[in-house]
């Protein structure tokens, strides 16, 4: 699943245009948002958008974000859980 983690990574700095980070820059179980990453609730809805276009995951609850979004550990633990892609 490290592939993924990796992926995940590749694929949140290309879509938020993160381009002072490199995907070594982000640890596997650092908070995405707040004092982590730094990410905010416009990027939540970007990875909303990443996760139905790249793993065809469809969140029908926006507060499954808060529990999905918290680090690269817990979005890969869900994808594996739940992609269709």
């Amino acid at each position: 699943m490290s592939d993924l983690r990796t992926e995940l990574k590749v694929s949140i700095i290309e879509q938020l245009n993160l381009e002072e980070l490199s995907v070594e820059d982000i640890e596997d179980n650092e908070p995405l948002f707040g004092d982590g990453v730094g990410l905010d609730s416009i990027d939540a809805l970007e990875l909303i958008v990443l996760l139905e276009k790249d793993y065809g995951i469809k969140l029908t609850d926006p507060q499954q974000g808060k529990d999905i979004f918290i680090s690269i550990n817990k979005m890969a633990e869900f994808i594996e859980a739940n992609r269709t892609k």
